[in-house]
C-alpha cells in the first residue's frame, strides 16, 4: 500500500532528497569542526600575553614568537628538523620510486609479500619501530647520530612514496618507454626523459608525505636522537612534559601553517595529475 501511494507524489521524494542533502552536509561540517577545533584553538593562545595557556585571553602580544626566535634550544631543534627531514625525504623518495618501478614492471613469485613488506612501516606501531631500531642501531653505533635518525625516518616515509608512485604507474603507458628505446635512448635516459616527467606528480606527492612524516615524527626520535639531534617535535614534547610555555603554542602555530601549506601543495599536484 505504501509503495502504491507515494510513487504518485514526486514532490514527496524531492523533499526527502533535499532534507538528506542538507543533513549530509551539516553532518560533514560538524565532523570537520570537531576534528579541526582542537588544532585551531591553539592558534589564538600563541598571541596571548599571558604566561599560561588559558582562556579567556586578556591581552595580545607577539612575545612568544620573539622568545622562540631568540631561544637557542628552539633554533637548534629547527635546524635539526630541516637537516633530518630533507635528507630522509630524498632517501625515501629515491628508494621508494625505484621499488615502485620494479614492482610495476615485473611479475614474480612473492610479489605480494614484498609489497606488503615495503609498506609495513605504515601499519606497524611506531613504538615497535623505535624500540627495534634502538636495539639494532646500538650494536652498529648509530644511536645518537644523524645517520641513524635519517635512515629510520626514510624507512617510515618510503611506503608513502611506494604507494603513490605505484598508483601513478597504473595509468602509465609503457609503450612510451619502448618507443624511446627504439629511437636509441638508453634505459636510464628513457627513465629521466620519459618516465619521470610523466610520474612526477606521484613522486612529488609521495615525497611530501615522506617529508611530513619525518618532520612530525617524535616517537622514534625519542629513542634514537641524542642531545645534539633534538628536533622540533621532540623539543615540543620535552617542553610540554617539563614546563608548559606559550612558546610551544607559537611553534605549534607555525607547524600548522607549514603542514597546511604542504597539504595545499599536495591537492594542487593531485589536480594537476588529473
Amino acid at each position: 500500500m505504501f509503495s502504491a501511494i507515494f510513487p504518485t507524489f514526486p514532490a514527496y521524494y524531492t523533499l526527502l532528497d533535499k532534507i538528506g542533502w542538507y543533513a549530509l552536509r551539516l553532518g560533514s561540517i560538524g565532523v570537520l569542526v570537531f576534528l579541526l577545533l582542537p588544532v585551531v584553538v591553539i592558534i589564538p593562545l600563541s598571541f596571548s600575553d599571558s604566561s599560561f595557556l588559558a582562556y579567556p585571553i586578556e591581552g595580545w602580544s607577539m612575545r612568544w614568537y620573539e622568545e622562540m626566535w631568540h631561544a637557542d634550544e628552539w633554533i637548534r631543534a629547527a635546524k635539526n628538523s630541516f637537516i633530518v627531514a630533507p635528507l630522509a625525504t630524498l632517501l625515501a623518495t629515491t628508494l621508494g620510486t625505484l621499488a615502485a618501478m620494479g614492482l610495476a614492471r615485473t611479475q614474480f613469485f612473492g610479489k605480494g609479500f614484498i609489497t606488503g613488506l615495503l609498506i609495513a612501516p605504515m601499519v606497524v606501531p611506531v613504538v615497535v619501530v623505535g624500540v627495534s631500531s634502538y636495539l639494532y642501531f646500538a650494536k652498529l653505533g648509530l644511536n645518537d647520530s644523524y645517520l641513524g635518525l635519517v635512515l629510520v625516518h626514510a624507512a617510515l616515509g618510503a611506503p608513502f612514496v611506494v604507494t603513490t608512485v605505484l598508483a601513478t604507474l597504473q595509468s602509465f603507458n609503457h609503450n612510451l618507454v619502448k618507443a624511446s628505446q627504439s629511437l636509441g635512448a638508453s634505459p636510464l635516459e628513457s627513465f629521466f626523459r620519459v618516465t619521470l616527467p610523466v610520474i612526477a606528480p606521484g613522486v612529488i606527492s609521495g615525497a611530501l608525505f615522506a617529508f611530513a612524516t619525518s618532520f612530525d615524527e617524535v616517537v622514534v626520535t625519542l629513542f634514537l636522537a641524542g642531545p645534539d639531534q633534538v628536533t622540533l617535535p621532540r623539543q615540543m614534547f620535552t617542553g610540554i612534559r617539563e614546563n608548559i610555555s606559550p612558546t610551544i603554542a607559537a611553534v605549534a602555530t607555525l607547524l600548522i601553517l607549514f603542514t597546511t601549506t604542504l597539504m595545499l601543495t599536495l591537492e594542487w599536484l593531485r589536480g594537476r595529475r588529473k
